[in-house]
């Protein structure tokens, strides 16, 4: 062993301890950079040199400056972050919609009590002008809170369609710096033995950042790289090439947003359902679990109010004698052709069925010659040889018109019906609170039979050209009639039993006589009747909605109690994935985090071993000077 070996030694050692202080000055320094991963070197001892009498060390050698880094603790964060950003983007959204159903003013069950209470006034009022001049008011009030919260829904459809615009903007330049990190880690010459970590942290963390707006997964390549996939797998970053994400107004439908790959001036669509996680996965979550729902299940509502009322109101007589016309305007569906056809077709819905109306929207997709249909709120699917078709109320026809393969279209049976929705009838004399037809009991009847006062279920052969009577015959127990109407009866006679013909039933109660006679006749001068106003009156509670299995305010009941509990859902589901993500970002600091006390701890050892290894160079100095004063003798 010479002077010169220990000097090397010596001079190893103040580098590694050199090594050790810089590397955790840098891990001080950054103690608050975010996303900055604690860094240590890695030593090892050069290799010994041999002798006669064995192998002496040579001293130490730095190897590299290693990241504390672990892939599965960092993977586990990822997926609790991208989820715990879903379920907030969904609940910042649901809780305004919450917040607008659940409001007790601004709602629509005070807005149906208040109309059918001016329809109950004009039933104690039938004669009354002011009393239809209120129904009316009472009305035009129904059908502007229809539309006020039909505008509130279509706001927070504009928030979501601006967010979506916004996050697929923050999405490509994330995409578009990871690139380019890419391209900075591969020109840097980053390897194993020398990895560019300062590089690596900026990448990771803007792995994190995209994270928290869609689902990321990353897969490293061999030259260290990565290529980073969102949703359920679209690529997004390759190497140093970065694909670029557009947010246009949806082909099928003009007020949501598509999502596709923007390509050479066009767009590719991705499926929504492809695009989970992070903050623009609970946006589409909410627009098509939420709010789409919610806008159908209002649409519902106004669509069989309007229908049911307006059936009631052409059952009935107004002040002039003349049958009754619609209050409301028609409820209408709506048809949105896919822009990208390229077929003549053109489809037709009309809502045949209002009370069997599901709160959807329809898909009809023209493939290998028959019509696929999906239904949009449960996902089922049917495929029918040919049009016209009914299902759930809804009748649609092809038009016009040859489709092409592929050809789509959008069948929105409730969608606009509450925007839409208007009262036509404003004259007060047109309120048809009476019923079309009166009965009577002869006077000269021996028995004592009564008749009621008649129901109308259809106006076909109304008014009557003349007179009904009815004629008991004791012989066949039958009553026979007679008079200005087609050929009806004769009908078996039980007490209290309907007896019905051309759009009117009635009942006869009591034991009649041989010959005993019942009168059935157009109302005249009926300017007091307000059977009709009583039935009208009645729809308020009727189950006449989803099957006849919900009235009007159940039916918007369901709906406020749908959106509550989906918000209270995603409240309690956000609570817990961000528990998660705190606790699996602890265990990713307790490895990859910096620690202060730790920190100081290794300035003393790295600054007593660079002063051990200054005294070894003394050492080796003062062993030098020595041998020289003994040659010099």
């Amino acid at each position: 062993m010479n002077t010169g070996s220990v000097f090397n030694i010596g001079v190893s050692g103040l580098q590694a301890a050199q090594a050790g202080l810089t590397t955790t000055s840098h891990n001080i320094a950054n103690a608050g950079t975010e996303g900055f991963t604690r860094q240590s070197v890695i030593q090892g001892s050069r290799n010994p040199q041999p002798t006669g009498a064995g192998f002496f060390g040579q001293g130490v050698a730095i190897n590299t400056v290693r990241r504390q880094y672990s892939e599965f603790l960092a993977g586990q964060v990822l997926a609790a972050q991208t989820q715990a950003s879903h379920l907030k983007s969904f609940l910042d959204q649901a809780s305004q919609l919450d917040g607008i159903l659940a409001d007790p003013a601004a709602g629509m069950s005070p807005a149906i009590q208040d109309f059918f209470g001016g329809v109950q006034d004009v039933a104690a009022n039938p004669a009354s002008v002011p009393s239809r001049q209120a129904m009316i008011s009472l009305g035009q009030s129904l059908v502007a809170r229809f539309q006020s919260l039909d505008d509130r829904f279509s706001e927070i459809r504009d928030g979501v369609n601006s967010a979506i615009d916004g996050t697929v903007r923050e999405i490509n330049a994330f995409a578009q710096q990871i690139a380019r990190l890419n391209n900075q880690i591969l020109s840097s010459g980053n390897a194993p033995t020398t990895p560019a970590n300062d590089l690596l942290d900026q990448r990771d963390q803007l792995v994190s950042q995209l994270n928290e707006l869609v689902r990321v997964s990353v897969v490293p390549q061999s030259d260290g790289s990565y290529n980073v996939f969102i949703g359920t797998g679209q690529s997004l970053v390759v190497g140093s090439q970065a694909l670029s994400l557009e947010a246009s107004v949806s082909p099928e439908d003009p007020q949501g947003r598509a999502i596709g790959y923007a390509v050479a001036g066009t767009s590719v669509s991705l499926p929504p359902n492809s695009l989970q996680g992070g903050a623009l996965g609970g946006l589409l979550a909410f627009r098509s679990d939420a709010l789409d729902p919610s806008v159908n299940q209002l649409g519902r509502v106004a669509a069989v109010l309007a229908n049911t009322f307006n059936q009631q109101m052409r059952l009935g007589q107004d002040l002039r004698g003349n049958l009754g016309g619609d209050f409301f305007a028609a409820p209408q569906a709506t048809v949105q052709a896919r822009t990208t056809n390229s077929g003549s077709g053109v489809l037709s819905a009309t809502l045949s069925d209002p009370g069997q109306l599901v709160a959807s929207d329809y898909r009809f997709t023209f493939s290998a010659g028959s019509w696929i249909v999906d239904r949009l709120s449960d996902g089922t699917s049917q495929t029918f040889a040919s049009l016209p078709q009914t299902l759930d109320g809804v009748t649609v026809n092809l038009a016009s018109g040859t489709p092409a393969a592929g050809d789509s279209f959008m069948v929105m049976p409730t969608r606009y019906v509450a925007r839409d929705m208007r009262i036509i009838m404003t004259d007060t004399a047109r309120i048809a609170a009476a019923v079309p037809v009166r009965t009577a009991v002869t006077l000269g009847n021996q028995g004592d039979a009564s008749i009621s006062s008649g129901v109308v279920t259809s106006v076909a052969n109304l008014p009557l050209a003349g007179a009904v009577t009815l004629t008991y015959v004791q012989g066949t127990n039958e009553f026979t009639v007679a008079g200005a109407v087609p050929a009806a009866g004769p009908f078996t006679y039980t007490s209290g039993g309907t007896i019905a013909f051309n759009g009117v039933e009635f009942q006869i109660s009591g034991t009649p006589r041989n010959g005993d006679t019942f009168t059935l006749a157009n109302n005249a001068n009926g300017v007091a009747d307000n059977r009709n106003a009583l039935r009208l009156a009645g729809l308020q509670t009727a189950n006449t909605v989803a099957g006849g299995t919900a009235s009007y305010q159940g039916a918007y009941s369901k709906l406020v109690s749908d959106v509550g509990i989906q918000t209270r859902e995603s409240q309690i589901q956000f609570t817990a994935q961000e528990s998660l993500l705190k606790q699996t970002t602890v265990a990713l600091q307790g490895v990859s985090g910096v620690n202060l006390d730790e920190e100081a701890a290794n300035l003393v050892r790295y600054q007593q071993a660079y002063q051990a290894s200054g005294k070894v160079l003394q050492i080796a100095s003062t062993l030098f000077d020595t041998l020289l004063a003994l040659g010099g003798r």
